[in-house]
């Protein structure tokens, strides 16, 4: 697997996995504009034959430098199971820590236990302290159908080592 900031290239790419993953899904042009304005904080993660089987999006608070905040993790599901996501968040955490990052903060919805697990082997196995706080309640978000939006807890990890 090639890991690389995601290039222009790939954002159509983007949208496609985020949208084949389940993901809250953006507009074709935010992934572009995230592939030109964050690649430096974000990875595209492409198998032998170039094609993109996972990325994670992310940026550094412009409040808070030394926190990143990952914005979405997707993994082609046909590629599920075989810890890309983990290569992936350790090949962004290795970049981002040598810039002085220190936290990674995300957010994750109370039933997302893929993500719940993730974060907390990531974080287990750095040594680094997890906590998990309220952040966007079901109010927050516009009433989209019946359901609505579920809510979003931050998961903040740190010190990074």
């Amino acid at each position: 697997m090639r890991l690389a900031p995601p290039s222009l290239e790939d954002g159509r790419h983007l949208w496609r996995l985020a949208d084949e993953a389940g993901l809250d899904l953006n507009s074709p042009y935010a992934y572009l504009m995230w592939c030109r304005d964050f690649a430096a904080t974000s990875v595209a993660a492409h198998d032998s034959r170039g094609e993109l089987r996972g990325f994670v999006t992310g940026y550094r608070r412009p409040e808070n430098p030394g926190t990143y905040f990952l914005w979405q993790v997707a993994v082609d599901p046909g590629f599920r199971g075989r810890r890309l996501a983990r290569l992936m968040l350790d090949h962004i955490a290795a970049r981002i820590t040598a810039d002085g990052v220190t936290h990674l903060e995300a957010t994750v919805t109370p039933d997302n236990t893929a993500s719940r697990a993730l974060f907390a082997s990531f974080a287990r196995e750095r040594g680094a302290p997890l906590e998990w706080t309220p952040l966007f309640e079901h109010d927050h978000f516009p009433h989209v159908g019946t359901d609505g939006h579920e809510p979003e807890e931050l998961v903040r990890i740190g010190p990074l080592r």
